[in-house]
């Protein structure tokens, strides 16, 4: 039985159609790294380096876009309303160099869940995704810890950056 618990609580037409835009992109990294061990090749060697390379560039635009560095700005840019409600999300702290949100759902988990992978699978799936948020955040001169994990049982997934002193 899978400890992974991740159901919407909001599930109106517009959530459930942008949710599966997202599922499908979280479904290609899941083929793509399925693909790659089929012919030997071990994801976490290659696709943690993509991801980050794509947060990389995404935090470019945002820090840009919002003309600013400091961590209230990614709130802005990153994790706005509409982002608030697809994922859920409860801002807990938004400061110039702190941002605590909560992700009560995740489309990326749902959509591993329905391709039938394993828990350790899902884990692994989202620590590679993760690498584009701490991309992200070191565009924005922060840190990224994830205390709790939707993807490995948790009831949230717990995104905490942080300024780099």
């Amino acid at each position: 039985m899978s400890i992974v618990k991740n159901e919407a609580k909001y599930k109106n037409g517009l959530l459930k159609a942008i949710r599966e835009q997202l599922e499908h992109r979280a479904f290609w990294l899941y083929l793509l790294c399925d693909e790659a061990k089929k012919k030997g090749l071990e994801p976490k060697d290659f696709a943690p380096a993509a991801i980050k390379r794509c947060g990389l560039s995404q935090g470019e635009n945002l820090v840009k876009k919002g003309k600013t560095d400091n961590l209230k700005g990614l709130r802005k840019t990153l994790f706005t309303k509409p982002a608030q409600l697809v994922f859920e999300m409860k801002i807990l702290e938004s400061t110039d160099d702190k941002l605590s949100i909560d992700f009560h759902y995740c489309p990326l988990v749902k959509a591993w869940q329905k391709a039938g992978c394993s828990d350790e699978e899902i884990a692994e799936l989202c620590d590679i995704a993760m690498c584009g948020d701490h991309g992200i955040g070191e565009c924005y001169g922060s840190i990224l810890e994830l205390p709790k994990c939707i993807a490995k049982g948790d009831d949230v997934c717990s995104l905490r950056y942080s300024k780099k002193k």
